[in-house]
């Protein structure tokens, strides 16, 4: 596989649906999908934080991935986030992402036993990564989360020629430098995505065209009027517009922070029901403060629109 294809616009973090007593709501994921597709997403990157990933069982996962391999939606890439702690689960996965359909695979780094070095992560990847030859495999970098908070740049080197099918990094953190230095890798071999949405700016002016967010679901609008600001040199209408995101992301903190997630969609048409224990959901009572919050940030004015009236809901 010698040709890295580059994400050029948003790729969303769907959230996982579910019924209200916490089982997976498979039925919501076709219209979803097409809800990505008519506001603009290139492609969905599926159990990864935002779709709780970690907080499934091996079957839920399997499950989950092939509800989106069924999906029909020629214009949206796939990736299925397949690592993961364990390395023959993350195989299997991978290995069932290819047969569903899937364009590629992401692996985290393992966060009980780490990894010490790049090398240890480099092998960790690249079995994953043989075991689903025809699928690209990304790295997800978030060291926020893993504890794994070891250099890109040395990672790339590290990989590099090792592995043909090998796309690149989906980049949840802030170095930018070392973002950077890993866009320009041996001519800009790989496929950078950022993954920070509240900094998506300071990305593009470190060479970002493509990320991957949770806030992409709900408000895609606003982030491909960022794109155009700043494609066009207009620094002052981008900085604006990185500041509708910001406040976005201030409303998911002053309500518990990726739970709230949730409640976005729910506000634009599509219920996800809750996030799984232990993180905390919304409750009832907050729900019309929540909603008021949105309308004093001029929400819907770029919110993602629904492409047809019914709501989808989680019961």
């Amino acid at each position: 596989m010698s040709y890295i294809p580059k994400t050029e616009g948003l790729v969303a973090a769907p959230f996982t649906p579910m019924h209200a007593n916490g089982s997976l709501n498979l039925a919501a994921i076709p219209q979803y999908a097409h809800f990505l597709v008519q506001n603009g997403i290139k492609g969905a990157f599926i159990g990864g934080s935002t779709g709780e990933g970690v907080s499934l069982s091996f079957p839920e996962k399997l499950e989950l991935l092939q509800a989106w391999g069924q999906v029909d939606e020629p214009s949206l890439a796939k990736i299925m986030l397949v690592g993961g702690t364990s390395l023959e689960e993350s195989k299997l996965l991978a290995k069932e992402a290819s047969r569903a359909g899937f364009q590629a695979v992401a692996v985290l780094a393992p966060f009980y036993f780490k990894p010490v070095n790049v090398e240890l992560l480099a092998q960790f990847c690249i079995q994953i990564g043989e075991a689903a030859p025809d699928l690209g495999l990304y790295f997800y970098h978030i060291p926020a989360l893993t504890g794994a908070n070891l250099s890109m740049i040395d990672f790339l080197a590290c990989i590099d020629g090792r592995l043909p099918n090998f796309y690149g990094i989906k980049y949840t953190h802030n170095d930018l430098m070392d973002f950077r230095q890993c866009v320009l890798f041996e001519k800009q071999k790989y496929d950078i995505l950022w993954g920070w949405d509240e900094i998506y700016l300071a990305a593009m002016a470190m060479g970002a065209r493509g990320a991957v967010g949770s806030t992409f679901n709900y408000a895609a609008p606003l982030y491909y009027e960022l794109m155009a600001a700043f494609n066009a040199g207009d620094l002052e209408k981008a900085r604006q517009l990185q500041d509708k995101s910001i406040a976005i992301v201030r409303i998911l903190g002053k309500y518990g922070g990726i739970a709230t997630g949730k409640a976005f969609m729910r506000a634009v048409g599509i219920d996800c029901g809750g996030f799984r224990l232990p993180i905390a959901n919304m409750s009832a009572e907050q729900y019309p403060r929540f909603l008021e919050d949105l309308q004093a940030i001029d929400f819907y004015s770029y919110a993602s629109q629904m492409p047809v009236s019914t709501v989808v809901n989680a019961d």
